[in-house]
């Protein structure tokens, strides 16, 4: 196997489980030197892991600066960020409350400003990094109910490439990530016409898995998407192809 990650240091969050557990095994097969995953949850089967896992509440800034501060002290770099940690509402705008909207917008947004302001400095003074922000589908195209967690997801299109757009000239690269229907403990309480329509909406007829998200993130993470960046990969079975 080709080591595509030799000597990177990555941080992911919302990786306790499900695709960003993937990333972060994945990660470490290909040849990363540490993969940090930070999350409230309690990683599964961790025992056997190389992946480093670590509590972090993504909403805190004071947590995003020691998770940061210990990665660069024990490793001496950060190479990857890969914003993935995320909560969904689902409900339309006229039954959205103002703690759910805050929720949401706090975990799935303002965590991604957080860890960007926190990681950016380090991967200036090394003039190089790849930052990943986990949007989705709905990050690109209208959908019925969930007006938190689409606020949320079209918000992170436009911050990616916002970065990218101001960094680019300091060697670092930022992308966003669009999954579609993907089979991971974050949607198992979907409702089973949603996930139903989903996959009838694909151009594959299935739903996808944890690992063929990361395989998108472990191209944008490489140096194979050196000249990858503002842009949006979607990863969808082809939903918004028609």
């Amino acid at each position: 196997m080709v080591d595509r990650l030799k000597d990177k240091v990555a941080l992911i969050t919302g990786a306790a489980r499900g695709q960003g557990r993937e990333m972060a095994e994945l990660f470490m097969r290909e040849g990363a030197t540490a993969v940090v995953s930070g999350d409230v949850l309690d990683a599964a089967d961790a025992v056997d892991s190389k992946v480093t896992f670590v509590k972090m509440d993504v909403t805190q800034p004071d947590q995003w600066k020691s998770v940061v501060a210990d990665i660069v002290a024990e490793h001496g770099r950060i190479d990857i960020l890969i914003n993935n940690a995320a909560v969904c509402e689902y409900e339309p705008i006229l039954e959205t409350t103002d703690e759910q909207y805050d929720r949401v917008l706090d975990i799935d947004l303002k965590s991604i400003f957080l860890g960007m302001r926190e990681v950016l400095p380090h991967m200036i003074q090394q003039r190089a990094g790849s930052i990943i922000n986990v949007s989705s589908i709905w990050g690109l195209a209208g959908v019925p109910n969930s007006y938190a967690y689409q606020a949320a997801k079209g918000a992170i299109l436009n911050v990616s490439k916002n970065v990218a757009a101001t960094h680019g000239q300091d060697g670092v690269r930022c992308n966003s990530l669009h999954p579609g229907y993907i089979l991971s403990p974050m949607n198992e309480y979907q409702a089973p016409e949603i996930n139903a329509a989903l996959i009838a909406g694909t151009v594959l007829k299935r739903p996808g898995v944890p690992i063929e998200t990361a395989y998108a993130a472990l191209f944008l993470a490489s140096d194979e998407a050196s000249y990858v960046t503002g842009t949006s990969l979607v990863v969808d079975g082809g939903y918004l192809a028609p």
